[in-house]
């Protein structure tokens, strides 16, 4: 695991590019150093030779040749026929080291060292027409001590340069991850019941401390998505006890005293009571296919107006003792869901009716931006601005709400729910204000 671990990995790469660099730069520089110090010795050689060839066309005959150190140098003068006319005490008694005639450059191994010599070759004109070659050698012995040198202190301090780099490099990189051992470590610890525990977030502001911030922000989703499961389960459960109660209220009355249930007031009871059930099972279930994103609208062209002026029917027939009012209400065509549209008219019509005194207005029409604005409003107490996003939420019921006389007259707290998520899937926007004109709420939906 340490050897697949990114600490390992970016140790190793560093040292492998530093380790590349490193000997292309050793190399260059050795090779620079035996050219620059090889041309030292050829410039020296050279000037001794352009020195002795000007004495001997001068007329004054071939000059003493003496050398500094005998091992490494030397001095030959030939004549045309390639014979020693005069040389350094350290070859008089060797032959021509060089061929006559030519002036040039080139390496010979001589009997005075092991190392190589670089000879230097001049071609000077004797007077009476004669010519003679000045042969000057010198060893290049020091070059390459010198290059050894250097090889050596470059093989014993790169290894030490690269172990210095990886131990760098090993160092930053662990001080680096240590706050993601830590986050790992603390997303590991964190369980479905331990969603309240966050990471640690460093200080800085590198990518580390986004990472933390991101994590912990998404454990903030996690937790609250957890909660309002949580919350959603429960208030379910709590909703299907009622009728599942009352059905059982009145069977067990049935089998009991049988005299005392008719069996018409326990069919009609059980009746609505599963009405009521399966009602609130429906809404569950599309609540659920909300929150797996698995809304999708059927669109096709519908006279939203006709669907209006249907539940405004509907209300007067089912509350008579209400003024439904849609005189507000003008013909508009919309691509949506005909379905959807229709329980979202349903369950903002129930609910102005629940908490209407006298009256509930519907309007529709198109806005100057092209939005296609329907409004539903009652004379009811209204909604304090305070909960005016909260009554969105599933199973919320404000006090007045549940101060109800009876359990079907504050509904399950589902219904604006439903018309959130619906609308949203159309990619509209459901919200609640102060009536206008008959100041108590007004919900109005806006569809595109």
């Amino acid at each position: 695991m340490a050897a697949r671990s990114v600490r390992f990995r970016s140790t190793v790469a560093a040292v492998l590019v530093v380790a590349v660099g490193l000997v292309a730069g050793a190399v260059a520089l050795v090779a620079l150093l035996r050219a620059e110090l090889t041309d030292d010795v050829r410039q020296a050689a050279r000037a001794r030779a352009e020195q002795v060839a000007t004495v001997v066309e001068a007329g004054r005959g071939v000059p003493a040749l003496p050398v500094s150190d005998p091992d490494e140098q030397f001095v030959q003068v030939l004549d045309g026929a390639g014979r020693v006319v005069a040389a350094s005490p350290n070859v008089e008694e060797l032959p021509a080291l060089a061929a006559a005639g030519r002036d040039g450059e080139f390496r010979i191994v001589t009997p005075l060292d092991e190392d190589e010599f670089l000879v230097v070759t001049a071609v000077a004109a004797a007077p009476g027409g004669a010519e003679q070659t000045v042969v000057v050698g010198r060893a290049l012995v020091a070059v390459a001590e010198a290059s050894r040198i250097v090889t050596v202190l470059l093989a014993v301090g790169l290894p030490l340069l690269l172990l210095l780099t990886a131990g760098a490099t090993w160092a930053a990189v662990g001080r680096a991850l240590a706050p993601v051992a830590a986050i790992r470590s603390e997303v590991d610890a964190i369980s479905s019941t331990a969603l309240h525990r966050r990471v640690p977030q460093p200080d800085s502001r590198d990518e580390i401390a986004r990472l933390a911030a991101t994590m912990n922000r998404m454990l903030d989703r996690l937790e609250r998505a957890q909660t309002a499961q949580r919350r959603f389960v429960s208030d379910a459960s709590h909703e299907l006890r009622s009728p599942v109660a009352t059905i059982r209220q009145y069977a067990e009355l049935a089998h009991a005293h049988p005299d005392r249930a008719p069996l018409e007031t326990l069919a009609r009871t059980v009746l609505a009571e599963d009405l009521r059930m399966q009602r609130l099972v429906d809404d569950l279930l599309l609540l659920a296919r909300a929150d797996e994103d698995a809304l999708h609208p059927h669109p096709s062209p519908v006279d939203l107006d006709d669907l209006v002026l249907d539940e405004a029917r509907r209300l007067r027939t089912e509350v008579p003792e209400l003024r439904i009012d849609t005189a507000a209400v003008t013909p508009v065509r919309v691509e949506a869901d005909a379905q959807a549209l229709r329980r979202v008219l349903r369950n903002l019509g129930e609910n102005a009716a629940r908490h209407a005194r006298s009256r509930v207005s519907f309007d529709l029409a198109r806005s100057a931006g092209g939005e296609i604005v329907l409004g539903v409003e009652d004379d009811g107490p209204g909604v304090p601005e305070a909960d005016r996003e909260r009554v969105f939420e599933r199973f919320v019921r404000l006090e007045e709400a549940r101060a109800r006389s009876g359990e079907e007259a504050g509904g399950s707290g589902l219904g604006l729910a439903i018309v959130a998520e619906l609308v949203a899937a159309h990619g509209g926007t459901a919200a609640v204000a102060t009536s206008p004109g008959l100041g108590g709420a007004r919900f109005e939906v806006c569809l595109p």
